[in-house]
């Protein structure tokens, strides 16, 4: 079938519905709803056979859900209404959840329900949960009401009652550090942590609070700031504490909006002397408190965890986890596992802070270097196996790092998008020698080009990655910690070490790594350099959440579908375990 995505944007919900549906067969194109532009002629021109909203935030005009069969995925269950469904699910600590996908109507959220999927809700922050279980969700969800549509016999399920609940409000929102615990405080962050933010008076001034993490040990006054931690703070609650890792601050009066910012960079001058309160690298499962890197051992595998918000990687980040990547190849392991975290791998440099800083271009250039210098430190690690565990999506940068390990792992339901262009840049991270490595040269320019979202199974099949690790979010980090410790316990993990090292000799005596960077850092220079460059202006509307003037042309054209059988061309050698150690489904979406 050809079916069309109507979307308020081309979030990671869109984006994985996109790279599914295509896996499965379908063509597939996009149109964003958007304020000044008619949606009805603009699906008229796509002649769909279905249209799907996975993320809207307004209603669809009657001409089009009375013309077409149009299916809504609400991320709530069934009868559950209004625009704030997440939020009210962590404010009033559900367990579980759900996903409905139903027919659009004259009455939002009360149409005909085509399917409906539960799931778990751990204790996460609301993107977090959106991204994962949710998401986990919607697809199963999706692929079923697609199915049922498409069999052209099956019935959708009228709805005998709904609950509507309000728009969650700032008033809701609201903390009182004097007599909230750190459970409540908690709660409330989380329910807001990505968008839309906790508002909030901080140092003679209103920021927006967003993501919160317990501390067990520090204490104060309650509202008081305590520490500081690797670019957050943290603040005393009526029982204990919390670190807040980011902050915005409130849009002035015809101004543009503010950029999310590490919260010691946001408060900046404001910040009082308060101590850095650094957490040990290595990972102490006692205790309770929040650190956005971290590392531990089992047996002859190293973990070395790292988890920054909405996967950005500022030039301090960088600079961190290079440090703690050097630590822990001090270590005597055979197998370093990065990441295994549950959310974004990484989405590349901090475009948030390069654009509050002084000089965003020297800024954009430092934070590309500290990028390149922790990928250089990956693919130079001759004495042991890497393996980069992708539990969340990756773009950009972020991709680009992953691919500098011998391995790497994505739990399904990943999205990839390693490409650059879409932000005005040609990138680096050492891309021009680590992509064609793995795909080819024609399917490297493909991906660059196109910029389009990847699934987990599309990646595999193109042996852009290595594995795959069917299991839900939660499982993902004991998950890998199995295949690690199998994988080093190998008898041909010695001999693959040794080929390893051989094989960096080779290509290095081939074509310099520094060659490579050159190359590349020599375009980003000149873009970074050049104020008319669009890059400039692609990050500001970015960062500031501008919206789209109209649909990208690369999304509104039609996506064909494929296949997922591994081309024999990109089959890649056996490197770990059989198919049948693969990971076990975990119970989950």
């Amino acid at each position: 079938m050809h079916v069309l995505l109507v979307a308020s944007a081309f979030n990671s919900l869109t984006q994985r519905v996109h790279a599914e549906l295509r896996d499965h067969g379908h063509s597939v194109a996009v149109e964003l709803a958007l304020p000044e532009i008619p949606l009805a002629p603009a699906v008229r021109r796509h002649q769909p056979d279905l249209v799907l909203a996975p993320m809207l935030r307004t209603a669809l005009p009657e001409e089009v859900w009375a013309a077409y069969t149009c299916l809504i995925v609400h991320p709530g269950p069934v009868g559950d209404r209004g625009p704030s469904s997440l939020d009210w699910a962590l404010h009033e600590q559900a367990t579980r959840w759900g996903v409905t996908v139903l027919q659009a109507e004259a009455e939002m959220d009360a149409g005909p329900v085509w399917a409906h999927v539960t799931c778990p809700v751990p204790p996460v922050g609301k993107s977090d949960l959106y991204r994962g279980e949710v998401a986990d969700a919607a697809l199963e969800a999706v692929h079923l009401a697609v199915g049922r549509f498409a069999s052209g016999t099956y019935t959708p399920q009228r709805q005998s009652a709904g609950h509507p609940r309000p728009a969650m409000r700032q008033e809701h929102r609201r903390i009182d550090w004097q007599a909230d615990s750190t459970a409540r405080v908690l709660r409330v962050l989380r329910a807001a942590d990505s968008q839309p933010g906790v508002r909030d008076e901080l140092l003679g001034a209103e920021w927006f609070l967003h993501g919160g993490h317990a501390e067990d040990r520090l204490r104060g006054h309650p509202g008081e700031l305590l520490a500081t931690r690797a670019g957050a703070i943290c603040r005393a609650t009526a029982d204990g504490a919390v670190w807040i890792p980011e902050l915005r601050a409130r849009r002035t009066p015809g101004g543009p909006a503010a950029p999310k910012l590490p919260a010691t960079v946001a408060l900046a001058d404001r910040l009082p002397a308060l101590r850095e309160h650094p957490a040990p690298l290595h990972t102490d499962a006692r205790r309770r408190t929040w650190s956005d890197i971290g590392y531990r051992e089992e047996g002859q595998t190293g973990f070395l965890t790292f988890s920054f918000p909405g996967g950005a990687m500022s030039t301090a980040h960088c600079r961190r986890l290079r440090d703690a990547y050097r630590i822990a190849c001090a270590r005597p392991t055979t197998v370093l596992v990065l990441g295994g975290g549950r959310d974004f791998f990484s989405n590349g440099i901090h475009l948030g802070v390069i654009e509050a800083a002084a000089d965003p271009a020297e800024e954009s250039w430092a934070n590309i270097n500290a990028m390149d210098d922790l990928v250089e430190a990956v693919l130079t690690t001759t004495d042991r196996l890497v393996v980069a565990a992708l539990g969340g999506n990756a773009a950009a940068g972020g991709a680009m790092l992953a691919l500098a390990a011998d391995e790497v792992w994505c739990r399904a339901g990943v999205v990839l998008n390693p490409h650059y262009r879409l932000m005005g840049l040609h990138g680096s991270e050492f891309w021009t020698y680590t992509l064609p490595r793995r795909v080819g040269t024609g399917v490297a320019e493909r991906l660059t080009t196109e910029a389009l979202p990847l699934s987990a199974e599309a990646a595999l099949r193109l042996g852009l990655t290595d594995r795959t690790v069917p299991c839900a979010p939660q499982a993902f980090a004991g998950e890998t910690a199995r295949l690690a410790a199998r994988l080093a316990a190998l008898p041909a993990t010695a001999s693959r070490i040794a080929a390893k090292k051989a094989r960096r000799d080779r290509d290095e005596a081939e074509k310099p790594l520094a060659a490579y960077q050159e190359a590349e850092l020599a375009l980003m220079r000149q873009t970074f350099s050049d104020p008319d460059a669009p890059y400039h202006a692609l990050r500001r509307a970015f960062v500031r959440k501008e919206p789209a003037a109209a649909t990208p042309p690369h999304l509104a054209r039609p996506a064909a579908g494929r296949h997922t059988a591994p081309l024999p061309s990109r089959q890649r050698p056996v490197t770990g375990l059989a198919a049948h150690d693969a990971a076990r489904r975990a119970p989950g979406c």
